[in-house]
């Protein structure tokens, strides 16, 4: 009986509760998404009907889904217009990068007080990947790899609202890699860069993760506004 008891704890402890995920959220996913990777580009008006009509949802969770975006700063709301997706000024870019910079070190650090090594193997094979589409000129796969990156490296914190926060923030970014992407002349540059972060994350050396990550945020803070000293105000 004893044994049975213990046999069902086990199996209870076993699996987190299935989490279902409500029609609005799905939809502002897709969105979120969708704007991410400039299939709705910058400046963009939604058209509700024709949006409800494409997702095949009804107007209601897709009105939510929207409001959810404006509250994160993705749609604006113009009187008497609609609903548009937001066009960063330089002065926007910079924000993102400094509030982007205080997530990640934030997030290094929680990471290097449980112990990296499991969090920086992930890094390295993301960096693996980053490195072969450097080498095949692919600046699509690059950009991919680089969003998993960072999403990797703030989940590694295990923080529901870090991870909240920077996706958020990881949307915006994805808003401009496209741009960014087309200004380093050599792509292996962005590889290294990333490859130094998850070595020092790989010893334990929080300073020099900082330093890096905030060099990181610099280079391409300058490389899409020509100047990237706003960073620096959070080291």
């Amino acid at each position: 009986m004893a044994v049975e008891y213990e046999r069902t704890v086990i199996l209870m402890q076993r699996f987190e509760p299935v989490v279902r995920e409500s029609t609005p959220s799905i939809i502002a996913g897709k969105l979120r998404t969708a704007i991410g990777r400039g299939q709705i580009p910058p400046g963009a008006q939604l058209g509700e009907a024709e949006l409800a009509r494409e997702l095949g949802v009804s107007r209601g969770p897709l009105r939510e889904a929207m409001q959810r975006l404006t509250q994160e700063g993705l749609l604006i709301s113009i009187r008497n217009r609609g609903l548009f997706v937001i066009t960063m000024t330089d002065e926007e870019v910079r924000d993102m990068y400094v509030a982007r910079t205080a997530v990640e070190r934030a997030a290094s650090e929680v990471i290097l007080q449980k112990g990296g090594n499991d969090v920086a193997a992930q890094l390295q094979r993301v960096v693996k990947a980053m490195k072969k589409a450097a080498d095949k000129g692919d600046l699509d796969a690059m950009s991919e790899a680089d969003m998993e990156y960072h999403a990797t490296l703030v989940a590694g914190a295990a923080s529901t609202r870090l991870t909240r926060m920077h996706n958020t923030l990881l949307t915006e970014t994805r808003m401009c890699l496209t741009a960014l992407e087309k200004r380093y002349p050599d792509p292996h540059t962005r590889v290294g860069e990333h490859q130094a972060i998850a070595e020092a994350l790989a010893e334990g050396d929080q300073e020099r993760v900082s330093k890096l990550l905030v060099s990181h945020m610099e280079d391409a803070l300058e490389r899409l506004t020509g100047g990237g000293n706003a960073v620096a105000a959070t080291a």
